[in-house]
């Protein structure tokens, strides 16, 4: 019922900046809170950052004042901005949303992105 698209990611320098986005399409009723994870090889899959959809955030303390989360809630979008790129920032990222989709009376639920590769070479 709900698919999220991601774009963006690829190959980048320490240092450099790469932007993902996300757009989610389908029977959305309601677009409550949405996010990045990652996952880095070997690792289990982290949180990066989530925005409301009033526009609070949280960020994991690893990519405070580099990352930015931000959402267009006209196009179901949600974007990270990230700065500063470090080598311990490569993994596969992926979008998550919660949605009530189909009716106004269907439960929230968690959606996922097929994943994005993000590669910080030092």
């Amino acid at each position: 019922q709900v698919q999220l698209v991601e774009s963006g990611g690829g190959l980048v320098q320490a240092g450099g900046s790469l932007g993902l986005s996300c757009a989610a399409s389908g029977s959305i009723f309601r677009l409550n809170a949405m996010g990045w994870y990652r996952r880095a090889p070997g690792k289990q899959r982290e949180l990066v950052a989530t925005i409301e959809s009033g526009g609070s955030t949280n960020y994991a303390d690893s990519v405070k004042g580099r990352f930015t989360i931000s959402r267009d809630n006209a196009k179901n979008t949600v974007y990270l901005q990230m700065n500063s790129l470090k080598p311990e920032d490569t993994a596969v990222y992926y979008c998550n949303a919660i949605v009530a989709a189909g009716s106004p009376w269907a439960a929230s639920i968690p959606y996922w992105g097929q994943g994005t590769q993000v590669t910080v070479s030092s």
